[in-house]
């Protein structure tokens, strides 16, 4: 199973997610993408097998992903204050991946009928929905 973290900025949503993942299940090859390389060492600091930064890492990964996880913004061309080009944003939506979206109601957008939690909770439902998913 190919699971793709995707991630930019810092890297602080795909470093926790990579933490939470990885200290229950050991074993899975988790594939860290970062718009960046700030975001892509921070994800491999956390215990991802892989990582690669870039439009075209990005759209290389998701092509053949059992499961995308990322922000929201990772498919929303020019999120993440730039760092999301259309090519990734459109190839993470046109992917065939399960994608697990954190949201993050930030950056000129809300999500209608996410509760109002912390991004650590975000996560967390995230990392619990993967792990009903293996």
């Amino acid at each position: 199973m190919k699971i793709v973290v995707i991630d930019g900025q810092g890297g602080r949503i795909g470093k926790n997610v990579i933490e939470q993942v990885k200290a229950g299940h050991k074993d899975l090859e988790l594939y860290a993408i970062g718009t960046n390389t700030m975001a892509t060492s921070a994800m491999l600091k956390a215990g991802a097998d892989f990582g690669a930064t870039g439009e075209n890492a990005a759209l290389v990964n998701v092509s053949d992903a059992d499961i995308v996880i990322g922000p929201v913004g990772i498919v929303f061309a020019n999120a993440l204050l730039g760092e999301i080009t259309p090519a990734i944003a459109a190839a993470v939506g046109a992917s065939n991946a399960f994608k697990i979206l954190i949201p993050v109601n930030r950056c000129n957008h809300y999500i209608a009928g996410c509760a109002e939690k912390s991004l650590g909770e975000y996560i967390r439902i995230a990392v619990e929905k993967l792990e009903s998913m293996l």
